[in-house]
């Protein structure tokens, strides 16, 4: 029986990095399986940036709401409400959510409802956040529960807290970890990384880090751990900036860049000698896992899940301990002894994670349910 499946989008057009990553990357390797037996439909509530929606390959159409203006405040209420009779109108059996949400009345209308839920910390460390915000999330989490026929978590760890959080069975979760995207195992042009280079004026040793620079993240104490490091290496951080930059000391050996492209991104992968990623508590880590296809040794902390994304050959250290951090990068630089055998070990470990087999995942839940 041919399924046709719905995905919410929102994310996939609009967010460059983590959760829009995962969407694109999850119906991408969907569709090079080829699967004949599954039509896929990607529900947003406007077309958001044109590169992003260009990154979906053929083989899966875009739906938008029937709303004279894109960026009306009715768009919301689609995506929560709305929404349901588009999916009947097109027949859709499955709705999956990829961004931790379900529209309200999908079980009533018959739509067996799937989503991922990519962590808990607004519930499991409300400290981060604006109070009200860590309320709305939490109605939205519970309500999505009341609509899931099926509950992805990408990690044992978010298993563990919809469990503990949500009072959910174990029974209607399935641990699917993230994938990611080919580019940050393929091969780099030397004229492009000769250009990335120049363009953002990056120096000629660095440890990298990847991710919204924010108190969460943690950066300070790979910052914090720079003067016990050689003089010449440097640390660059990529992503999204907020006030917690202004916390960061001053260093010229820091630099914080934005606005980076996914092309630019893998390239500035393959320039850094190591990856750094001191985050106090994560869903997952995908930014661990690309840099380990990229070739590089990474040194992350402990005290969430970053150990499923690493495996046993990334190095960990407390979120607090900065001498730690500093001995642990040192012991994987160039030059480090068991460098290149701990690359080689943390890439077999990562196949775990290749797109095909989550995508094959995916699609026998799918299939289960319909």
């Amino acid at each position: 029986m041919k399924l046709i499946v719905g995905f919410d989008a929102k994310r996939i057009v609009r967010n460059g990095t983590g959760l829009g990553s995962y969407g694109r990357t999850l119906v991408n390797d969907i569709i090079r399986r080829g699967d004949n037996d599954i039509t896929l439909r990607l529900y947003a509530p406007d077309k958001g940036r044109d590169d992003l929606r260009n990154q979906i390959l053929d083989g899966a159409a875009f739906c938008y709401p029937s709303l004279t203006a894109n960026r009306s405040p009715l768009t919301a209420l689609w995506r929560s409400h709305g929404i349901i009779k588009d999916l009947q109108r097109d027949g859709v059996q499955i709705y999956h959510g990829l961004s931790g949400e379900l529209p309200i009345g999908l079980r009533k209308a018959g739509i067996k409802g799937i989503v991922t839920i990519h962590d808990l910390i607004f519930m499991r460390h409300p400290e981060y956040y604006h109070w009200i915000d860590t309320k709305l999330y939490e109605w939205k989490f519970r309500q999505t529960l009341k609509e899931a026929d099926r509950i992805i978590a990408i990690s044992e760890r978010t298993k563990q807290d919809i469990m503990e959080l949500g009072g959910i069975s174990d029974k209607r979760i399935r641990v699917i970890y993230q994938s990611f995207a080919p580019r940050f195992s393929d091969a780099v042009n030397p004229q492009l990384i000769a250009d990335v280079r120049q363009h953002y004026h990056l120096p000629d040793r660095f440890i990298l880090n990847v991710g919204t620079i924010e108190q969460r993240k943690n950066l300070r104490l790979a910052v914090d751990a720079l003067p016990f490091l050689p003089s010449d290496l440097h640390l660059v951080a990529v992503g999204r900036q907020t006030d917690y930059v202004k916390t960061l000391p001053q260093s010229d050996r820091l630099h914080l860049l934005s606005g980076v492209s996914d092309d630019h991104l893998a390239v500035i992968y393959h320039l850094a000698e190591a990856f750094v990623y001191p985050s106090r508590y994560e869903g997952f880590g995908i930014p661990i896992i690309e840099a380990i296809a990229a070739g590089l040794p990474v040194v992350a902390c402990t005290g969430s899940c970053l150990e499923e994304a690493g495996g046993p050959d990334t190095l960990y250290v407390h979120p607090d301990d900065v001498e730690g951090m500093a001995a642990a990068i040192t012991a994987v630089l160039k030059g480090a002894e068991d460098r290149a055998q701990r690359i080689l070990a943390s890439q077999q470990y990562i196949q775990r994670f290749r797109g095909t087999d989550v995508a094959a995942q995916v699609l026998d839940l799918y299939r289960e349910l319909g």
